[in-house]
């Protein structure tokens, strides 16, 4: 792991810590779990680091973002999550990386320091999307206070427009924070514009782009992906590993066809106008570890009927 376990030192020691190091395959964006009354369940923690690492294959976690309903959190929960995660990760999983954006500068900067002081390997942040940065300077000057606060962690911007509703071109966006942040190390970049993910990826070779669409992956591949990071891979991250191994082989027809039984279940999902929240019991279904509902504003329509209905498309289409 990255995570620097010895005495603080300089930051240019624990930077060297990960030079020339890559955050490749897969990255589960975990789900948070919660009780029934939709508080925080951090006995689920190792059972869930367990069974990504011996069933799933997945070896690396991003913690606290979307799919963890990261801004739902309160600073302390994502601080309890962050330690929990990282402990029973440890000497089990390649990396952790902690997601500590927030819409409160100061809170960032708080979680990003306290994601180094329990050892974390990285850690990301997502653009405030209440009060906006006007321009992409802006936006750099952000996530350089905030990436300051961990000098030590590789730093990756959260790129996620159709949430924050932050459209800069991520291209231009990376030669800022490579020339403003000593610690930036990448890109996570959820949306579906590949024209200008293969730009970035072209124009920043030598930094980890990481892609974000779980459904589009192989395109993402094609352009030079890195790695990817999606919810998906907590329940679908065996099979989806073979599209990394077919597409490192040659094999595209192979990566094509199981690409094409992914997507197939992803629209079956949207099809049920399911989103975050069903996923979410998609993924207790199939790995049996009970994560509890979502915390409100989100609610799910998931019903016990519709067990069976997703075990039935699954085995249809070989995913379970």
């Amino acid at each position: 792991m990255w995570g620097w376990q010895g005495p603080q030192g300089t930051s240019e020691k624990r930077i060297m810590a990960y030079e020339g190091k890559r955050l490749k395959g897969l990255v589960a964006a975990t789900f948070t779990p919660m009780t029934p009354n939709s508080a925080v369940n951090i006995c689920i923690v190792q059972q869930y680091v367990d069974y990504l690492v011996d069933k799933q294959k997945v070896k690396n976690i991003f913690v606290n973002g979307t799919t963890g309903e990261g801004m739902s959190l309160s600073v302390q929960e994502r601080k309890r999550l962050a330690e929990e995660w990282v402990k029973h990760a440890r000497g089990k999983m390649d990396n952790v990386v902690i997601h500590v954006g927030c819409l409160s500068l100061e809170d960032s900067k708080d979680l990003a320091a306290h994601a180094a002081s329990c050892g974390a390997d990285a850690i990301s942040a997502v653009s405030p999307s209440f009060i906006k940065p006007s321009t992409p300077d802006a936006l750099v000057l952000y996530l350089k206070e905030v990436a300051s606060a961990a000098p030590g962690l590789p730093f990756y911007y959260y790129h996620i427009p159709h949430l924050t509703g932050v459209t800069f071109g991520v291209s231009d966006l990376a030669s800022k924070m490579k020339a403003q942040i000593p610690s930036f190390r990448g890109v996570k970049y959820t949306d579906v514009n590949l024209l200008e993910f293969g730009v970035c990826i072209h124009e920043h070779a030598e930094h980890d782009f990481l892609y974000g669409v779980d459904e589009q992956l192989l395109g993402a591949l094609v352009f030079g992906s890195h790695g990817a990071v999606g919810s998906t891979y907590n329940y679908l991250g065996a099979t989806t590993n073979k599209i990394l191994t077919a597409f490192a082989e040659g094999n595209l027809e192979e990566a094509r066809k199981i690409e094409l039984r992914l997507q197939k279940f992803v629209k079956f999902v949207f099809a049920q106008g399911w989103g975050l929240p069903e996923f979410k019991n998609i993924m207790s279904v199939v790995s049996g570890i009970d994560l509890g509902p979502p915390r409100l504003p989100l609610t799910s329509s998931f019903k016990p009927e519709h067990v069976e209905k997703v075990k039935e498309e699954m085995k249809k289409l070989q995913l379970l």
